[in-house]
């Protein structure tokens, strides 16, 4: 079976963070309680949870699924050499408060045949999560995957994504974002033939929509705009490998039969999508440029109020109408450690080397802001008419805490070593005579 057919008449549930019931059969899921002496269809009950037991059922994370065999049946793990570049350790090197920012990174050889995890190169990280771009060309053929360390947010930037997970099917374009719960099976399949991306390993608490405060009850991402998939299943043998991130490092395990084979399913630790093309951007600005938490479409809280472990934000398309005033990100010294990642079009607070693809870390307290060419535009620019800023899309990663760059990152050839240099054409305009 090929991609494309995989996902031709995908279906999918809306809702985020709903209790789902979906099943592949009709009377896959028990009519009443959720571990019967005998499942029906000779199923097998398991539960997969993604958070404490006790936690408050409105943040609760489970799931029952019911398989032709249980996850537990596969060999014993032993350590494996795939993920090379993907890595848990950030600290490997003095990470510099410099401005760093990298090209894209380059597609695989035609002649190498690299997956979604071989094509993982960690750019960063801290204790609540890690920062990583994915560069592959081919499916994962024989080899499946889950991450017991962390939530994986994935961000397509060129090429679609299949993913192919216990719980059914995504299938993801630019533009669009993936989340993978802590523990889930998935395989990743690329019907375009290349991909690249970035993605965030949330650590922290599962990924959450943000309470919404005073901008009311229709601002921001709306949770019927998530989808989750519906129940599908493989029922194939053969020669499979589990592999599976596991503190820090990556173990094989043989298995003799897809674990792609739930059934049936309901609860709420389930895979999902979002277009940020829905993103409802917030706005009525009379002045000042708001900050970037207006633009939040989930976030992973911490135990300390108002501050997350990880806090995810698109820059989609958006009308600047506020007059008088400087419409581009101020010039700026924030606490967090901030990733950005162009993903379409142009970015508006940079004029050039932000490409598609490209990506930046300006970190804890370390001054940035528009480049002098942006800032000379916007200062001149007539404010008495709108902005409208169409056709693009950025996100940005953004942590409490320093994000320490790896050393493949820092020595990377994509790395623009000159970045620094575009605020070095910054003027002088202060005169002491003149208001």
């Amino acid at each position: 079976m090929t991609a494309d057919t995989e996902t031709a008449g995908l279906r999918y549930l809306n809702g985020f963070g709903n209790e789902f019931a979906t099943e592949a059969l009709p009377g896959a899921l028990p009519d009443r309680g959720n571990s019967p002496q005998k499942a029906p269809y000779g199923l097998y009950a398991e539960q997969i949870n993604g958070t404490a037991f006790t936690v408050a059922r409105s943040a609760n994370r489970r799931s029952w699924l019911y398989r032709i065999r249980p996850a537990a049946g596969h060999g014993t793990f032993v350590p494996s050499q795939a993920g090379q570049r993907w890595l848990s350790s950030f600290r490997q090197a003095p990470t510099p408060p410099n401005r760093m920012r990298w090209d894209p990174f380059a597609l695989p050889d035609a002649g190498a045949k690299v997956d979604f995890i071989d094509g993982m190169t960690t750019i960063g990280g801290n204790a609540g999560c890690g920062i990583h771009v994915y560069t592959a060309n081919a499916s994962m053929d024989k080899r499946f995957f889950y991450d017991a360390d962390g939530e994986l947010l994935i961000v397509p930037q060129q090429g679609r994504l299949v993913l192919a997970t216990e719980l059914g099917t995504l299938a993801v374009e630019p533009q669009e974002i993936a989340v993978i719960p802590r523990g889930i099976h998935f395989q990743v399949r690329l019907p375009d033939g290349a991909a690249r991306g970035f993605v965030c390993e949330n650590f922290g608490a599962p990924l959450q929509l943000p309470t919404l405060g005073v901008i009311g009850s229709n601002g921001l991402a709306h949770p019927r705009d998530f989808l989750t998939p519906v129940a599908a299943f493989e029922d194939v043998e053969g020669d499979y490998e589990i592999l599976a991130k596991f503190d820090g490092g990556f173990w094989s395990a043989p298995t003799d039969h897809s674990p792609l084979d739930v059934v049936a399913w309901h609860g709420t630790h389930a895979p999902y999508k979002y277009d940020l093309r829905k993103f409802n951007v917030t706005g009525f600005i009379s002045y000042d440029h708001p900050d970037p938490c207006i633009n939040l479409v989930l976030h992973s809280p911490s135990a300390a109020p108002g501050v997350d472990t990880l806090d995810f934000i698109a820059f989609a398309p958006r009308v600047l109408a506020m007059e008088n005033t400087f419409r581009p990100p101020w010039f700026h010294r924030n606490v967090a450690g901030e990733f950005m990642a162009n993903v379409h079009g142009q970015y508006d607070a940079k004029a050039g080397g932000f490409e598609p693809g490209s990506m930046s870390i300006h970190n804890t307290m370390t001054a940035h802001g528009p480049d002098t060419s942006t800032f000379e535009k916007a200062s001149a620019a007539d404010t008495s008419q709108p902005d409208y800023i169409r056709d693009t899309m950025a996100i940005m990663f953004e942590t409490p805490v320093i994000i320490h760059a790896t050393q493949q990152a820092l020595e990377s050839p994509h790395r623009q070593r000159e970045y620094p240099r575009v605020w070095q054409g910054l003027k002088k305009h202060f005169n002491p005579n003149q208001r």
